[in-house]
């Protein structure tokens, strides 16, 4: 079998890539919404990929692996290294994760980070609201996740911290200070309506950053340990920050019983490395869209088994494609998984031109593996054509 093509086109908000074959399979990876420039970097691998057989997912990701980088540059490379597998389980008639090593579990626990409505207001009134929409989802969501802090809106009120904040069209800019003392009780009174709602029947994550600065992220990390938090996220990097700060974390984590998280942002196993083996977090969350794909999530899940460090993959932007993928890796995942974060379908018609999904699709927080070759899932085409540009047109020819 040959690759003959690659192609990328935009179907709702989330970039889908497609790569042909001369046995008449193709396979499809999924790119976060939040990347709709994506299409030229992916075109631009077209070269190294025509004529490699795909069914060779590690070699032909030896030729294209060193042009991705940091959240969002690997995005292109992630994309193409889950459609590899879509088309190598189809060819063998498997699911994916029987090519990432068998399944341990036949069904993946989810976490709610994107079935909410967007926030406007930040007082403990308005976060026990919403964690209380969530907590109302049919979905049955065991865990959410909430942003406070530099990760909402508060970062822009007056008075929040010492700092600049500065104004920028981009997703995840940077802004980074000193909370002030009034803004740091605001928080935890915040935390402390969310728990009052959920109770401890749902676990709560926190969404905390980035732009905390040392001081902070420890005296939180202490005061939430009443509140049997689920992890703090990214408080110090993460999102769209092209470095780690493993020495960093590791002061933070230290310091506290309160689990530390981060990883969204970072590219390759290599990358979590110092991450992993200095026990600089206690919780790891690569993004298969972001991470370079399937079999680098499970590599780095592996490592970070051995290190006693827990498994909890990003993926709110990754789309219904991306859950496909994010079901049969972490179906694959050692025992040190949590749940992975649950992507937003948008638009919402997405579930109508993709099928094989169960119905309902989560269920008591859980999605149940299924069992079809490669991702599992298929295009409508007829329905999903509709939605393609002009440009794009010929996708699915």
């Amino acid at each position: 079998m040959k690759i003959t093509d690659i192609r990328c086109a935009t179907i709702g908000d989330n970039p889908i890539v497609r790569i042909l074959t001369d046995a008449g399979i193709s396979g499809y990876g999924p790119v976060e919404f939040t990347k709709p420039y994506i299409k030229p970097h992916v075109m631009h691998l077209r070269e190294a990929l025509i004529g490699e057989d795909p069914t060779n997912v590690e070699r032909v990701m030896l030729k294209i692996r060193q042009r991705g980088a940091f959240k969002p540059y690997g995005a292109g490379v992630s994309a193409v290294e889950i459609a590899l597998w879509d088309i190598a389980g189809r060819a063998a008639g498997v699911p994916v994760y029987k090519l990432l090593g068998g399944k341990v579990r036949d069904r993946v626990r989810v976490y709610n980070g994107g079935v909410r409505e967007r926030m406007t207001r930040f007082e403990p009134e308005d976060f026990a609201a919403s964690v209380r929409a969530m907590k109302a989802a049919p979905h049955g969501f065991t865990i959410v996740k909430q942003g406070i802090g530099f990760h909402s809106g508060m970062k822009h009120e007056a008075g929040f911290h010492i700092g600049e904040t500065r104004p920028s069209p981009f997703h995840g800019a940077l802004d980074r200070g000193l909370m002030t003392e009034r803004a740091f009780k605001h928080v935890v009174e915040c935390v402390a309506a969310m728990k009052a709602e959920l109770g401890d029947g749902i676990g709560l994550a926190l969404d905390c950053g980035p732009g905390m600065m040392v001081p902070d992220a420890i005296r939180l990390a202490r005061a939430l340990e009443p509140y049997n938090i689920m992890w703090l996220e990214d408080m110090i990097t993460g999102d769209y920050i092209p470095y780690v700060n493993a020495d960093v974390y590791r002061e933070v984590t230290q310091a506290s019983s309160t689990p530390i998280h981060t990883g969204e942002q970072i590219y390759l196993r290599q990358n979590f490395k110092e991450l992993i083996e200095k026990k600089a977090v206690n919780i790891v969350g690569p993004d298969p869209c972001d991470v370079g794909g399937l079999a680098e999530l499970k590599w780095i899940a592996e490592y970070a088994d051995l290190h006693g460090i827990l498994m909890a993959p990003h993926g709110i932007a990754d789309g219904a494609l991306g859950i496909a993928a994010l079901v049969q890796v972490s179906a694959a995942l050692p025992d040190n998984y949590i749940a992975f974060e649950l992507p937003a379908i948008r638009p919402a018609w997405w579930i109508d031109i993709l099928e094989g999904f169960p119905n309902p699709l989560v269920k008591d927080g859980f999605i149940e593996v299924w069992d079809r070759p490669g991702l599992g899932v298929d295009f409508n085409v007829g329905k999903a054509s509709a939605y393609l540009a002009e440009a794009d047109k010929g996708f699915f020819d």
